[in-house]
Parts: structure tokens; sequence; C-alpha cells
């Protein structure tokens, strides 16, 4: 993760009590990671569901690590699996784990949302946005993707502050920053 975000966490409090206050910080990560041209318009964090207190924050990192799948969920389930010793995030002994997004996952990263083990997924918004604002591919997804998450175990809520989602992602589009694998398919 870029320096920067170490400072910005110091500043800021280790536990974030209400879903707002979760999303809120995830779409102000996803803002200073443009900011700072650190990366691409999305932002994660993996939270205890219960406390609120913040087990990892992961930013996009594609292009600075030239690796596809540094996708913010990505990093921050990764880190969160690490700082606890678990590849389960839901195994045993563990408090029930929520990560939180700027945006609804990616193809790629809905799977790593399944294989997680977290028990809640919170989104700031979901839907076409993201590919019509900036021009990012995000990949096909089955068509009642949140109904297989709630099968799975991992409980949905979605449309948490869509409108300051897109206005980060209109910031980047504005920014004229890479936007990567823009083929469509």
């Amino acid at each position: 993760m870029p320096d920067w975000i170490e400072q910005e966490l110091a500043k800021r409090s280790e536990v974030y009590p209400t879903l707002d206050s979760r999303v809120a910080l995830v779409v102000e990560f996803s803002r200073l990671n443009i900011e700072h041209k650190t990366g691409g318009p999305f932002a994660a964090g993996v939270f205890e569901l219960a406390s609120g207190r913040l087990v990892s924050l992961g930013v996009n990192r594609v292009v600075a690590s030239c690796v596809s799948s540094a996708h913010a969920e990505f990093t921050a389930l990764s880190l969160a699996q690490q700082r606890l010793g678990s590849f389960d995030l839901g195994g045993p002994g563990l408090p029930d784990h929520e990560l939180v997004v700027n945006w609804r996952p990616c193809a790629m990263c809905f799977g790593a949302v399944i294989w997680s083990g977290v028990r809640s997924l919170a989104l700031a918004g979901s839907g076409s946005a993201v590919e019509e604002i900036t021009g990012f591919d995000e990949g096909p997804l089955v068509d009642d993707w949140i109904g297989e998450l709630n099968n799975r175990g991992i409980k949905v809520a979605d449309n948490l502050a869509r409108e300051a989602a897109c206005e980060v992602f209109r910031a980047f589009r504005d920014s004229n920053q890479l936007v990567y694998n823009a083929r469509r398919g």
C-alpha cells in the first residue's frame, strides 16, 4: 500500500461504530487514491462487524504494482487475512467480519468476497455508473449476485453513499488518469 495510507490512518479512529462511518471512510480513501495518483478510484476496508474495528484498508494498486488482481477488495482482504493469520475471515475463534467497498465488486472480486469468509458486504453503490462514468470494464456478474451472496451467508447492504461514490468516479474521469483494461472484453 502507498505510504500515505498509514499516515492518513494514523490521524483517524481505529473504530467505526456505524455503517455510515465505515462507508464514508472507504469513499474518502478512494478519493485520496486518485488525488495521490496511486491507483484507480476504488477502496475497501475489512471491519469487525460487531465492534466496527478497522482490520485493514486497501486501495486499487493495479497500475502501480503491475498486477491485474491488485484491486481494493483483494488488497483489503489479503491484508486482513495476513494480519489475523487466517485465510478464512469467518473461521473458528474469529469475530464476524464485514467488507466495505465504494462500489459493487467486479467479476473477479465477487469471487474473492465469496471465498474470503466475510459475513457482510456493504457497498456505497452498485450498477453501471462506474462503467458509464469512468470507462472501466467490471466484467459480467450473475443477474442475482446479491441473492448468490445471501445464499452463502453473506449479508449485503447496497447504495449507502451512491452519490458520494459517483463524485469520486467523476473526479477520476476528469483527472485523465489511466483506465486500464478498457477493452470491454
